[in-house]
C-alpha cells in the first residue's frame, strides 16, 4: 500500500499526524486497501480492492472531530448513481460540514450505480459484477476498523434506493450496525409497488436486467432481499425513517438551491419526483404498520409535503442525527 501524501496535520489524529494508516488489514476474502491519500486535514480517500467484485473502488473518509481515541463509523450511502455522478451527498448537501464537529468517521463509498447495493446472482452485460452486500458486510468493515482504528460500532444512512439498502444490510448481517436512517426509501422490494421501483432504477435508468439481480420477480431472492418481509431483523437497531408526500414543498421552487435548474428541471422534480415520493410515502406507512405489529420501535418522520429531492434529505440527515448518535453511543 502506498504512503499517504503530505498535508497539514491535525495533532489529535494519529493518522493525519503520521501520514499513515494505523494498520494494513486484509479482509477474510482477500479484499484490501491498495492506496490511501490525505485530501486535507480531515479527509482521506481510500482505494479498496473488492475480491468479490474483482475491482477497486474509492472510499471517502471524513475523520472525527476528535480522533485521539477510537470512534464509531457512519456509512453514508448515496442514491441510485452510487456517488459516481453529481447527485451525491457531497455535491448536493452540507452533509460533511454538518458532521464535521461530530465524533464519528464518515465513510462514503463511491460506486455501484443502479445496483441497489445488493448482491446480484449473475454478472450483467451493462452493469457488470455487483456484490455490494458482500462488500458492505464482509469486506469493507474490517478494513475500515483496522486501518482507521474505529471502536467497531457502526451506523448507516442512505436515501432513495439506498434507503432500501440501509434497512436490508442490518438484516443481512445482524449486529454489524447499531443504527440505521432511511430517507425516502421503499422497504418493500417484492410487492408490485416495490418491484416497480426496482425495475425503474435498474432497467429504465440503469440499463441493467433485474433477472441478473434477483432472478424472476417473486422468486426467493426477491423475498430474501425485502426488508419489509424480513423486518424482524431490524429489532434492536435505533431506526429513523422519513418520507415526504410528493406534494410540492419549500424546496420545490424555480431555480431554488435544492431544485433542478430551470422550468423543465422544476417540472421534472415536481412531477416525477412527486410521484416517486408518493410511492415511498406508501411504502413507509406500510413499514410503520409492520414494525408496530412486531413491537419494534422506530422514529418516523412523515413530512406534510416534499418531493424526492435533496433539500429534504439534507434536513433528514440533520433531524436523524440524534437517533444515529444514540445508536452509535455518541
Amino acid at each position: 500500500m502506498s504512503g499517504l501524501g503530505a498535508s497539514s496535520a491535525t495533532a489529535a489524529d494519529p493518522i493525519i499526524d503520521s501520514k499513515a494508516l494505523l494498520a494494513n488489514p486484509v479482509a477474510p476474502d482477500g479484499s484490501k486497501i491498495t492506496k490511501a491519500e490525505i485530501k486535507d486535514s480531515r479527509s482521506i480517500r481510500l482505494y479498496v480492492y473488492s475480491a468479490a467484485m474483482d475491482e477497486t473502488f474509492p472510499v471517502d473518509v471524513q475523520r472525527p472531530a476528535d480522533a485521539s481515541v477510537p470512534r464509531p463509523a457512519l456509512y453514508l450511502l448515496n442514491g441510485a448513481g452510487g456517488g459516481e455522478d453529481s447527485a451525491s451527498w457531497n455535491a448536493k448537501t452540507d452533509a460533511l460540514e454538518f458532521l464535521r464537529d461530530k465524533n464519528v468517521n464518515v465513510i462514503q463509498p463511491i460506486g455501484g450505480k443502479w445496483s441497489y447495493y445488493t448482491d446480484w446472482i449473475a454478472d450483467d452485460p451493462t452493469l457488470g459484477r455487483n456484490k455490494w452486500k458482500t462488500f458492505f458486510t464482509e469486506e469493507l468493515p474490517p478494513l475500515v476498523d483496522g486501518a482507521l482504528g474505529t471502536n467497531g460500532v457502526n451506523g448507516i444512512a442512505g436515501l432513495s434506493t439506498s434507503g432500501t439498502t440501509v434497512l436490508a444490510l442490518p438484516i443481512a448481517k445482524p449486529g454489524l450496525y447499531k443504527a440505521a436512517a432511511a430517507y425516502s426509501g421503499c422497504a418493500q422490494t417484492s410487492d408490485p409497488v416495490g418491484s416497480e421501483f426496482v425495475r425503474l432504477t435498474v432497467e429504465t435508468w440503469g440499463g441493467g436486467d433485474t433477472l441478473n439481480m434477483w432472478g424472476p420477480e417473486g422468486s426467493e431472492e426477491w423475498k430474501k432481499n425485502d426488508p419489509y418481509l424480513n423486518a424482524e431483523g431490524l429489532r434492536g437497531l435505533e431506526l429513523y425513517i422519513s418520507t415526504g408526500t410528493g406534494l410540492p414543498g419549500q424546496y420545490d421552487t424555480l431555480d431554488g438551491p435544492y431544485a433542478l435548474p430551470g422550468a423543465y428541471g422544476l417540472a421534472n422534480q415536481v412531477l416525477i419526483g412527486g410521484v416517486i415520493e408518493a410511492g415511498t410515502n406508501y411504502c413507509t406507512h406500510n413499514l410503520q404498520t409492520k414494525l408496530d405489529q412486531l413491537g419494534i420501535p422506530a422514529t418516523f418522520n412523515f413530512r406534510p409535503n416534499g418531493t424526492h429531492s435533496w433539500g429534504y434529505w439534507q434536513d433528514d440527515l440533520h433531524q436523524s442525527w440524534p437517533t444515529l448518535a444514540r445508536g452509535m453511543g455518541i
